[in-house]
């Protein structure tokens, strides 16, 4: 029995197809299903039911899935055992960010890299949200996002920008000889988001839930950029990060008032600290260059 038979068996159960698992762990289709099925030779017992469009576990495979995780658990215990007494920083390391933002973080992992050339890292884009969940299970070891006004106590976080919530829009718009615009000004009024799940966009729902009204949301964007760029053509009220409203060619921002919206972007991590060697050099690394110095607990 070799670990990488138990490597591939527990990567198939977990993504339910070969296919995937073989993307996965970098290695050929066919040579995934050779080891699987030399591991199962060896158990004489079938661990996967390969009859359906995916693939499932037999009960013999369900019974065996939590031992083959505990000895894969084990070895990378060890190494990291050993990594730490003698000072040898390898293994990987998950990073996330949000979609956009003007922190430094390709720099930060060139330096890292340079430090540590033997990590592995692997950087996943999305939604604040679904980069906090993969903090909390284990998915990412740190990532740049938004956490709100209320930070949740399962994760630690260093703030790298802060910055008021500004609307925009073209400068022929109605609005544009104005300076500044109330959230209450925006209740029927066509905007330009950013998706569920972003800072930004959390920071605005959650503004206009407390002032008593849902926003009428015209358009959504991944990019703030495309977002400045469907209000400069006269298409809505584009609710952006204050840097980005005040340095576009054909936009008029609005600061809003009343109540007054700021976003933080901040480099997280779990509470309980980075798991591995790897994690936690990052984060060292993190926290004398990315610019401010409070953390907050």
């Amino acid at each position: 029995m070799e670990l990488r038979q138990l490597e591939y068996f527990v990567t198939v159960a977990e993504e339910g197809s070969f296919t995937r698992a073989a993307e996965k762990v970098h290695v050929a289709q066919p040579g995934v299903s050779a080891q699987i099925r030399r591991l199962e030779r060896e158990f004489g017992q079938e661990l996967l039911d390969r009859s359906g469009r995916s693939v499932r576990l037999t009960e013999v495979g369900t019974a065996v899935l939590p031992y083959a995780r505990a000895a894969l658990a084990a070895v990378a215990g060890a190494r990291l055992a050993v990594d730490e007494l003698t000072g040898l920083v390898r293994g990987h390391v998950a990073v996330g960010m949000v979609t956009s933002h003007g922190v430094d973080l390709p720099g930060l992992l060139a330096r890292f890299h340079r430090d540590h050339p033997a990590v592995e890292i692997t950087l996943t884009e999305g939604n604040s949200d679904v980069l906090a969940a993969s903090l909390r299970d284990g998915r990412l070891d740190a990532a740049i996002v938004s956490l709100g006004t209320a930070p949740p106590a399962d994760l630690d976080h260093l703030v790298v920008t802060d910055e008021a919530i500004t609307a925009a829009v073209a400068v022929d718009h109605e609005l544009a000889r104005h300076h500044e615009i109330t959230l209450d000004d925006l209740r029927d009024r066509s905007l330009i988001c950013l998706p569920p799940g972003s800072g930004i966009r959390s920071h605005l729902d959650s503004a206009c839930a407390r002032a008593g009204f849902t926003a009428k949301v015209a358009f959504e964007a991944g990019h703030p950029l495309a977002l400045a760029q469907l209000a400069a053509r006269g298409l809505g009220i584009a609710i952006l990060p204050d840097s980005v409203a005040r340095n576009q060619e054909g936009l008029h921002p609005l600061a809003i008032v009343k109540p007054r919206l700021r976003g933080k972007l901040v480099f997280a991590w779990r509470a309980d600290g980075p798991a591995s060697p790897a994690a936690r050099a990052l984060l060292a690394l993190a926290r004398r260059t990315l610019g401010k110095e409070d953390v907050i607990d």
